[in-house]
Order: C-alpha cells, then structure tokens, then sequence
C-alpha cells in the first residue's frame, strides 16, 4: 500500500495567512522562554538565531514517552529511528546515519555534559539519560555553537535535569500497557534556606512485541542546588542500567505487513547490557561590572556489552570508557551593546574494546578473540563568542573554537589481518585487522555567525551561517577490517547556511527556516572495506514549527520538514541520488482540547514520507501515518490518570527500513497499544 504524501506545507502557510489577521485576545500571556545549549548560560530564546526547538515539561509529561523518538518527533527535521528494545539511531537535517563513527555527527548531552566522551560515540547514547523525568530538551538543529565543538555536526540535543522544587514536592505514578509493559516514577524534591535537592528515579519492564525481546531498565537523578551569597553550585548525580533481550529485523518484501511474522524474531540469542554513571558540579559566580564566571569539573563512566546479531558469527562486543574532565567559561558585559565570553574545555579518556567469536561462521571470520585494544585520549579546546546589539533592530551571535583530540592506541593482541594465534583464515582474508600500537592527533576549528534583524515588533529575520567538523572516532581508526592495518583518516566537515523567519504573538509563535548544508570528507567503508575518506552529501530542506493558542480551552501545534539529502559524488552510489533512509517530509502535529480544567485530550499524527532503502534508488518504503490519543484527567487535588493510546488506527508500519544484501530488512512498528498511568502528586 503506497502512502499519499500529506500536505502539510500547505495546511502550515495557509494558517499562517489567516492568523496574520488574528483579533482574538490572548488567553494569557506566556513567559519567556531561554536556553542554555547554545552559550551554557540561561539565555532568552529571542536573542538567539539558532535553529534551536524547546520541549518543555508540560510536553513530556503529557507525552509519557516509552522510547526517546516519541518525544523528538516533536522537533522539526528529527528523526529518532527506533530499533528494537531502547536502541535507536538519529536523523537530524541527514539521512538516519549509521555504521562505526557515525554517531560522532551528533552531540548528545545532558546540563551541557557529553553523554560520551569526544571520539567515543555511541549510536544509541539518548537511551541513557533520564529524559523521561527531565525539565526540557533542547534540540540545536545544524552545527552547534562555539561551546561545543567536535560531535557536534548535524546538531545538538541536550536533556536539562529537573531543579529542586521551592516547597516540599513528591510525586508517584504507576503505569501499564501491552506485553507486560510496566513503569514505576518517583520523585521528591524540596528547599530549606540555601540549599535544595531533587530525587527522580524510574524503572521500567518490558516483556517484548516480538518473541524472545524485552527490557528491563533503571534510571537516577539526584540533583542539588546551593546559592550562596557568592558562589552557586549545582551538582547532578545520574546513572543508568538497561539489561535487554534484543530482537533482529524481520527481512523479506513488505515482510511487517504480514501478521503471521510480525512477531519472529530471528535472533532469538541477541542482547544488549548497558551501565552508565555521570556525575558534575557546576560552580557559578557573578563578579562585578557584569561579569560571570563558570567552571563544571565532571566524571563519566560507561560499559556495555552486546552481541552483534547484525554481523555473521553474532560476536560479543564488550566496551566501555572512564573519563574526567572539566568546561570553563567567563562572561563579561562590556558595554549596553556587547556582551563576550570565552573558555577552555578539557577531558581525559581511558577507554576499552574487546571483540569475541564463540561459534564457527564464515571462513573469513575466526572464533576467539578478534579485537582488544585500549585507548588514552586527550581532548581540549578553547573558544569565544559574544553578542553585538550592532543596531536598535539588528543584533549579531558569533563564536569560534579550536579543538585539539590526542589518541594513544594500544593493541592487546597479536597485530595483523589473522586469527587471534596468528593463524590465516581458510579463506586468506580474515574479516577484521588489528593496527600495531599508534598514536595521533587531531586538530581543527569551528565558527558560527549569526544575525537577528527584527522587521516589527513580532517578526524577526533570522540568518545563520556555521562550519562544523568532527574528528574520527576511535573505532574508525582501530576497529579495521580485511587488509587495512593503518586507517589515514582525517577530520569530516559541514558548512551551513540558513535563513528563515519568526513570529510571536499572544497566542502565536512560529518559525520558518530554510537550510543548505555540505559535508565533506565524509568517512566511508569503500568495496575493500577500508576506512577511508571519500563521501560527500548535500543536504537542503525547509523547516515549520507552529504554536497557535485558538481559544483559551484549544491549543494546536505543527512540526514540519521538507528535506532532500543527496549524494555529492559517487564514492558510494551515483552523484545526485538521494541517500538511503532519508525521507523528504516529517511532520507531526497536535491538537489539545481541555474541555474542562480537571480534563486535557490530545490528538496527535505524525506523518513520515516515503523514502528509499539504498543508495541506487532502486527500493522503497512508502511511508506511514500514525494517530495517538492521550487523555489526561484529574481526578482529586493530588491524583490524576492518563490513558495513552498509540497506533490508534492500528497501522501496519515499520521503525525503520532498509536493503541490504539482496532482502528488504525491516524494524516492526508495533500495533494498536494502550497505556494507563495513575500518578499521585503530595
């Protein structure tokens, strides 16, 4: 069944040209909204010109999201492709990326903090951090800014944990859906004089859609906030565990429409153990003439092991990562019109792979240990930027960094392209290569500009213009296959230009961009499964996010992409196809009713584009269409209940989609489920 596209431009300019004649008064007035992903410090959203999208409290609770791309589809240009179980990978203004290193195109943070040191990315990072109990997620689409540096290419997502509460709070809900799916949130906060503190823990069971699949998974928050008369200190303790039975993609044409397969899971031995711990402490002191000063020591602490039921042989991959480091940043006020900061970053990294075979598969893939290497890296940058009122409408945002990373590569194993007792492979090549020991170093710089040319006292022009890079990842240059014994690569960079517009109102706020973007030296795995680099991509596409308050009682929102993601040569598939799993439309929009003020009902559909699986263009998902219905009722001052419904038309669909070695592969979108959530807040 072919989905027709939506035509959700239209319906977005149409109701931005019947609102521009809006009389209706504002229900009430909103509060501004600010940021700290962009500069680190709590900013008004309006003086920013980034493409930058807030999910605010009020969204996430309604929301109660089981997965992190249920939320982020609330972000124009995003798309979280859910796996199976948590894992995911991410589109934001790109194709979904995949394979070693792909990651590194994406800063996945939580309160400014990588989620994983630079260099050591992880597709699926966001399933770590307690997104479920945060106070917002703030999403930059496009590079970042001068504070964040390499990882930071196609964009920026960084979960902002809750702050204590000024009076005692604590609340407690209780939810269950499908498949033995269960939840438990607890959290408890309070202030007394000049210190307050914030408990948010979670857990969740999930006995799996597909046969032999589930997860069990627990997350903390502890957070503490100190204002003193001179100094503030906010500190946040967070970790993680997820214990996951993973099931594979269903192959075969057209294979999750099929009822009688929807639930096989072909690998029935595969799972994922994952455990994070991240701790920092956030000193802040306000000095005189303006000025503020800002320094965040922080730990990390990662291990995983999974088996790799993607790659024949399903070998066991366990790694992980210790790191410490430390941002600064100083702010000074130096006049009405300028304002300047700048900063220095530095992180230490000790981080470990090991790679094994228990069952014989393929000649060219021996049993027993194929990797384990250890890696010392050492990362540190320096950066500025500012803000210029260059005249009463016009205001300018810039920033420039330098990054240096430094890796010292050793191999705990036999070197070469052989089995792990120096034996060859019956077929003569062995799939994997260990370099000898190495050491090397990356550096490069980074800038954004930006301006912001008010045109009336509700519109705003907005232009950007960024280069962004990333060094190569660690895998990318020691986890090498078939002959490769030395991987010369170097950094990959994106240039972007953007321009758009902004309105806000009363009771309306929008935002319209358009994009382009180049990426260069894009690192690849050529026919002789070398890394090497030699891609290139272009990316254009236009963006609408809208917030129309049409009555007191009803509330509609649109996020809305049209994007075309194209090759720029022919290293991997002919100049000028588009890649592969990157549709040309996104949207999902919102429609919340609260007939009564103990009741909230919310409709939501989210719609995604056909796409192609390959590079050749020959193969197609058609895309889908998907309803949910959420329905909030407060049934005392302190307890409430929520029904979720999703896939309410019970639409057959996939996660995700691809070809690959001649079968369609498919991730199964789940059917119609419904879930009920008690909550008590005292």
């Amino acid at each position: 069944m072919t989905t027709k596209p939506t035509p959700f431009l239209v319906l977005a300019l149409s109701t931005f040209a019947s609102v521009s004649f809006a009389t209706e008064p504002a229900a009430k007035a909103k509060p501004e909204l600010v940021s700290v992903t962009a500069n680190r410090v709590e900013k008004q959203l309006k003086e920013q010109s980034l493409a930058i999208s807030i999910i605010d409290k009020q969204d996430i609770d309604n929301m109660g999201h089981t997965h992190i791309s249920e939320i982020l589809s609330q972000t124009p240009g995003v798309w979280i492709s859910r796996g199976n179980g948590q894992e995911h990978l991410t589109a934001i203004r790109s194709a979904v990326l995949t394979g070693t290193g792909s990651c590194g195109a994406f800063y996945f943070a939580e309160d400014g903090i990588p989620l994983r040191a630079p260099g050591f990315c992880n597709v699926n990072g966001l399933f770590d951090v307690n997104a479920e109990q945060a106070e917002r997620i703030e999403v930059i689409r496009g590079p970042g800014t001068a504070v964040h540096g390499s990882n930071a290419l196609n964009g920026v997502i960084n979960v902002i944990s809750a702050a204590p509460s000024t009076e005692p709070e604590t609340h407690l809900s209780l939810e269950g859906g499908p498949h033995e799916y269960g939840r438990v949130k607890f959290s408890h906060s309070d202030t007394s004089g000049k210190h307050g503190y914030r408990l948010s823990a979670q857990g969740n069971h999930d006995g799996g859609y597909k046969d032999d699949s589930g997860f069990d998974q627990q997350k903390l928050n502890v957070r503490h906030d100190y204002h003193g008369d001179i100094w503030s200190i906010q500190s946040l303790l967070a970790a993680s565990n997820l214990n996951q039975e993973t099931a594979g993609y269903l192959i075969g044409k057209d294979a999750y429409q099929d009822n009688s397969r929807k639930r096989e899971n072909p690998n029935p031995e595969a799972f994922r153990n994952s455990k994070s711990l991240r701790f920092y402490s956030r000193f802040e002191r306000e000095g005189d003439k303006d000025s503020r000063f800002v320094v965040t020591p922080y730990f990390r602490a990662t291990e995983m092991e999974f088996l790799q039921h993607f790659l024949p042989g399903t070998p066991l991959e366990e790694n992980g990562e210790r790191s410490v480091g430390v941002q600064t940043a100083f702010y000074q006020n130096y006049s009405e019109n300028v304002t300047l900061y700048n900063g220095f970053d530095m992180e230490v990294t000790k981080a470990y792979l090991e790679q094994s075979q228990a069952q014989a598969s393929f000649a060219s893939f021996p049993t027993g240990q194929q990797y384990d290497y250890d890696v010392d890296a050492l990362y540190s940058a320096w950066f500025i930027g500012g803000d210029w009122q260059a005249a009463e409408r016009t205001k300018i945002n810039f920033g420039a960094r330098y990054d240096i990373q430094f890796y010292d590569y050793q191999n705990n194993m036999l070197s070469g392209n052989t089995a792990a007792d120096g034996s060859a492979c019956p077929s003569g090549t062995c799939r994997y290569a260990r370099p000898i020991d190495d050491k090397q170093r990356f550096r490069n710089s980074s800038f954004n500009l930006g301006l912001i040319q008010s045109i009336s006292a509700n519109t705003d022009l907005l232009a950007n213009a960024s280069h962004g890079f990333r060094a190569p990842q660690a895998a990318e240059l020691y986890r090498l296959q078939a002959q490769q014994l030395s991987a010369e690569l170097d950094e990959e960079s994106l240039n972007s230009v953007e321009a758009g517009f902004r309105g806000t109102w009363p009771t309306l706020s929008y935002r319209v961009a358009m994009y382009w973007m180049q990426k260069d030296d894009v690192i690849i795995q050529d026919s002789n499964r070398r890394n090497i680099n030699n891609g290139k991509t272009l990316d254009r596409g236009i963006e609408a996010d809208f917030n129309w308050q049409l009555s007191p009682s009803l509330q509609w929102q649109l996020q809305a992409s049209y994007s075309k993601h194209q090759y720029g040569n022919d290293a991997l598939a002919p100049e000028g196809n588009e890649l592969d799993t990157a549709p040309r439309q996104l949207a999902s929009t919102r429609l919340r009713w609260q007939p009564f003020a103990n009741s909230t009902v919310e409709f939501e559909v989210q719609y995604q584009g056909r796409y192609y699986l390959d590079g050749d263009n020959l193969y197609r998902y058609p895309g889908h269409t998907l309803g949910n219905l959420r329905w909030r009722q407060q049934l005392s001052q302190q307890l409430y209940s929520v029904l979720r419904i999703n896939n309410v038309s019970d639409e057959d669909y996939a996660e995700r989609a691809d070809y690959a070695f001649g079968n369609y592969r498919y991730f199964v979108g789940e059917p119609r489920a419904a879930y009920l959530e008690l909550g008590l807040d005292f």
